[in-house]
């Protein structure tokens, strides 16, 4: 950023199915983030995480960048983006390396770390994240930081991530066709836990689901860490698509009265209210029952959750997350959503919203600017090994262990 250094600012990006959105936040000398700008677009060129029209991908991130900087009266030079998708892969390794020195220093630990990562991948695919999970010295498990314990063999347990090469790479070239450079490019799942996640909850085990416009996204903590993720390819626009075939109607129209009336539980909604529907083409408008809207909008939310419910079985996860789960994303926030996951999951739901960070009320109080101020927040933890490091993105191969999030992009 052109006064990047004298007031200490970062720039999140997500790029999003239906909108584009950025946040330009400010880290102040008491150690928070302060969100000073925000700029969003409507976004064409992206489908369920992937860019599928580099030009009006990058028009969208162009005009929601532009709008950011306006409001925080600056100019940027780099970002943190967001990138999921079907194409998103993940699994957890094991890796084995010898104590040379009779303690563990940090390069004990960069070998130990190395080894976890060396797995057999899809030559399409390459590691976004290989995040620790514990340490185990001498057969004694549990160990977040073995710095400085003495023992001869060190073994860590890791969650890799993947992501598709080509993916990453139209992204890049979306981003750099703005005049941008991309400081990290950091998995959309993972930002959002550092917005919306308590630690308590982190340790004791829970699930947060980002659902945004193309895809819902699964993050797994336990123990303090992130130990499984999935992409679904349902979300938000599947609800919209549903009323428009149901109304016929408009998609774009179908949008507003999913964000206007929406309720996903009937009984948010009395009998006698009506709404206009506008009609395909030269069809008339027509007035339906708002009863009739929560009807359409009800299944595809339990179809959702039903889906994530059988993937946490699945990942043999559903019975160890005692927090329950937090919902987040812009299509979280409907009315009663939250009630009809909790009657699905038969768990403790709650809206997750963004925390530990000041500024824009309408950023702070919004569960669709999660991923984007988890960004920021990412940013502010790993910035200065970021800065350490060139952005055409080569591995971080000497963090301390607290600081374990690497990316090969």
């Amino acid at each position: 950023m052109a006064r990047r250094e004298e007031r200490s600012l970062l720039v999140g990006l997500d790029v999003g199915t239906s909108k584009c959105v950025a946040v330009v936040g400010q880290m102040m000398p008491e150690g928070h983030v302060e969100i000073v700008g925000r700029g969003e677009s409507a976004s064409r060129g992206m489908n369920r995480g992937d860019v599928v029209n580099i030009e009006a991908t990058t028009q969208a991130i162009k005009r929601a960048i532009e709008n950011a900087e306006h409001m925080a009266n600056c100019r940027a030079q780099s970002i943190f983006v967001g990138i999921s998708g079907t194409h998103i892969r993940s699994l957890n390794s094991t890796g084995v390396a010898p104590v040379k020195a009779g303690s563990v220093t940090e390069r004990d630990v960069d070998s130990v770390i190395d080894a976890a990562r060396a797995i057999a991948i899809p030559a399409d695919q390459k590691i976004l994240h290989v995040i620790p999970q514990e340490f185990v010295v001498d057969g004694r498990e549990g160990i977040h930081d073995p710095i400085g314990m003495h023992g001869v063999r060190l073994e860590a347990k890791v969650h890799v991530v993947t992501g598709s090469i080509s993916a990453a790479q139209n992204i890049y070239k979306c981003v750099e066709s703005c005049g941008l450079k991309v400081d990290k490019l950091i998995l959309q799942h993972l930002a959002s836990s550092y917005a919306t996640l308590l630690p308590d909850e982190r340790d004791l085990g829970v699930c947060m689901v980002d659902i945004g416009g193309g895809t819902s996204d699964i993050a797994v903590f336990k123990g303090g860490t992130i130990r499984h993720t999935a992409v679904l390819p349902i979300a938000g626009n599947q609800v919209t698509n549903d009323i428009s075939v149901a109304f016929r109607t408009p998609a774009p129209y179908a949008e507003e009265l999913k964000v206007q009336y929406g309720v996903a539980l009937p009984q948010y909604s009395t009998g006698d209210d009506e709404i206009e529907v506008k009609g395909v083409g030269d069809q008339p408008s027509r007035r339906l029952s708002r009863l009739t809207l929560a009807e359409v909008i009800k299944p595809r939310y339990e179809e959702l959750f039903r889906f994530i419910r059988r993937e946490l079985h699945r990942s043999e996860w559903y019975d160890l997350i005692a927090g329950g789960v937090v919902l987040t994303g812009g299509a979280a926030q409907m009315p009663g959503v939250i009630e009809l996951a909790e009657e699905v999951f038969e768990l403790p739901v709650r809206l997750g919203v963004p925390h530990n960070v000041e500024g824009l009320k309408d950023v702070t109080r919004n569960p669709a600017y999660s991923t984007a101020v988890g960004l920021l927040l990412y940013g502010h933890q790993y910035r200065p090994q970021a800065a350490r490091a060139p952005t055409q993105g080569l591995s971080y191969l000497a963090q301390r262990v607290g600081e374990w999030f690497r990316g090969s992009f």
